[in-house]
């Protein structure tokens, strides 16, 4: 199994940095593989660097102008050097079996976005999580649900979602994930 997992390119809090290692870690010692951007460092090395002290598989994928800026990680299993974000993204989506999302910045949250809504699409049927590390991402879900009460987000496309703040339970419950049996249908505006 390979686990993309998105987290960001700055170190953020002590606790994120710790909790991205053992990730890494525990994804390593579980014997599921990494997907991830490439990066050597903010919380990315962090996970990375504790999946490969782990004896872990990590696979980065980063486009060619953070190569320049000399932001890849040199000691991973393999590096895919691609052209741009987009293929950046594609290629992760392509390589993983499952997303896991830790507290990240804006371009974590965008790649969480994308991945989420190709799932409504239904362009893929992979799980998405968020790992909720003391609470970072409450008001993220908390939009979320706001997002259905005002009619922007089906429900069943709310469920496609899943929050944790147990790495261990997250895991089983991606391993366990089926995708939901939802239809799109336009329905009338809400009061």
């Amino acid at each position: 199994m390979r686990v993309c997992v998105f987290c960001g390119s700055s170190n953020g809090r002590l606790r994120h940095v710790d909790v991205a290692r053992r990730v890494g870690r525990t994804l390593a010692e579980r014997g599921i593989d990494i997907v991830y951007g490439g990066g050597r460092v903010g919380t990315m090395g962090a996970l990375a660097d504790g999946a490969l002290a782990a004896g872990g598989s990590v696979i980065g994928v980063i486009p060619r102008s953070l190569v320049d800026w000399e932001v890849a990680h040199e000691n991973l299993t393999e590096l895919h050097v691609v052209e741009s974000m987009h293929e950046r993204k594609a290629l992760m989506a392509q390589l993983a079996d499952a997303f896991v999302t830790l507290p990240g910045g804006a371009g974590t949250l965008e790649e969480l976005f994308e991945v989420w809504t190709w799932a409504q699409l239904g362009l893929h049927t992979k799980p998405v999580a968020l790992l909720d590390v003391d609470g970072y991402f409450t008001h993220l879900i908390r939009m979320v649900d706001h997002m259905v009460e005002e009619g922007f987000l089906k429900p069943p496309y709310r469920d496609m979602l899943l929050v944790d703040h147990d790495l261990d339970r997250l895991l089983t419950r991606c391993g366990d994930y089926r995708t939901p049996d939802y239809t799109w249908t336009d329905d009338k505006p809400l009061p």
